[in-house]
């Protein structure tokens, strides 16, 4: 080979290796965790409620949740093999990888104010030591407390005696 050759050839070669490294990565994917949860809490396909009924709860004493005086609560297919016959939680329960909860909090009797979702997925870098990434979303979207802070503004209430998995529905709403 020519020498003029060499030098170009040699870049050609540099440049194809690191392309070739590059692609062979796995791509971390980047995702907005508070809008996937979101989503999540919109998606009410194959959800079922708690005691199997979708009416509105007034709140609870115990709630920690003041601004909204309503609350429904949802559990999708995975969660929801941890409720019993009359829609309520099992007692001594560990909610399986991949359950979805979603706590609609109402502003009046019309209007949802707020998601509050648990999303059971222990891999996750915002999973907190039980394996729960905790989503707190205002229902136009904006964050109320972001799902990277692995729950610190809820766990506190969410850890009182009585609650099962963190879940405290059957405590409040027996």
């Amino acid at each position: 080979m020519k020498n003029y050759l060499k030098i170009p050839f040699a870049l050609f070669v540099f440049i194809s290796g690191i392309l070739v490294i590059n692609a062979c990565k796995k791509d971390k994917v980047q995702t907005n965790l508070d809008a996937d949860l979101l989503a999540m809490a919109k998606d009410k396909l194959g959800f079922k409620w708690f005691q199997n009924k979708d009416s509105l709860l007034s709140k609870s004493p115990g709630t920690g949740h003041s601004a909204y005086p309503f609350v429904k609560t949802r559990y999708n297919s995975t969660a929801s093999t941890k409720l019993d016959a009359n829609g309520k939680i099992i007692a001594g329960s560990v909610f399986p990888e991949g359950s979805v909860i979603v706590k609609e909090l109402f502003s009046d009797s019309t209007k949802i104010g707020r998601y509050a979702v648990l999303y059971k997925n222990s891999g996750h870098e915002s999973a907190d030591a039980k394996g729960w990434v905790w989503g707190y979303i205002n229902s136009d979207g904006t964050v109320a407390a972001e799902a990277s802070k692995k729950g610190a503004s809820c766990i506190n209430c969410h850890s009182q005696g009585d609650n099962i998995d963190y879940m405290l529905m059957n405590k409040y709403f027996p």
